[in-house]
C-alpha cells in the first residue's frame, strides 16, 4: 500500500488513517515529531490492514452458508446463530463463541488451513451455543463430526499443541 501524509497545521494533536484506493492517508499535526509521526503509522497501517483482510476474507468465503450446511448435518439444524465471520485480531483462539448474542467469530489464521478444519472449528463453536463449557456433554456434540481427531492432530501438528483446546 502506498503512504500519503498530509500535514496540517490547524490539527492541534490527532492524528488519523484511512485507506482511498489502496492509498493510506494519513493527516497529522504539522509539527509533530517524525518519531512520533511513524510509530503512529505503524500502528494505523497494521489496523488498517487487519480491517481489509477481514473483509476480503469475508468476502471470499461465506461462512453462514457453510456453517448453516455443517448445523444440518451435525446438529439437525436445532443451532440459531446470529452470525460468523473472520476477524483479524484473533491471534490466541482459532474461534469464539458467544453463546448468549450467538456470534462466532474465526481467526483469519483459519483461512490458511484446510477447508475440514476450519469446519471443525466452526463445529466446536456451534456446539458451544448448546453446551457453554468444554464437558462430556459438548464433546460429544462436537465428536459427531467424523474428523474431529484429525483436526486436532493437524493443529498440534502446526505447532498449536497448547492451542488445540483453545478452540
Amino acid at each position: 500500500m502506498e503512504l500519503e501524509i498530509i500535514k496540517s497545521p490547524k490539527r492541534k494533536k490527532t492524528i488519523s488513517a484511512r485507506l482511498v484506493n489502496n492509498t493510506i492517508r494519513v493527516n497529522a499535526p504539522a509539527n509533530i515529531s517524525e518519531e512520533k509521526l511513524a510509530e503512529a503509522i505503524k500502528k494505523l497501517r497494521s489496523k488498517l490492514e487487519k480491517r481489509q483482510l477481514k473483509r476480503e476474507l469475508n468476502a471470499k468465503k461465506d461462512l453462514s452458508k457453510i456453517a448453516q450446511a455443517l448445523n444440518r448435518k451435525y446438529f439437525g439444524n436445532i443451532i440459531r446463530f446470529a452470525s460468523i465471520e473472520y476477524t483479524a485480531n484473533q491471534n490466541r483462539l482459532f474461534g469464539s463463541c458467544n453463546h448468549r448474542t450467538r456470534i462466532i467469530r474465526l481467526s483469519h489464521r483459519l483461512a490458511k488451513m484446510p477447508d475440514w478444519v476450519r469446519d471443525y472449528v466452526i463445529i466446536h463453536e456451534l456446539a458451544h451455543i448448546l453446551v457453554p463449557n468444554h464437558s462430556q456433554a459438548f464433546w460429544e456434540l462436537v465428536y459427531r463430526y467424523e474428523l474431529t481427531e484429525r483436526a486436532r492432530g493437524f493443529l498440534i501438528a502446526q505447532g498449536f499443541e497448547a492451542e488445540a483446546d483453545l478452540v
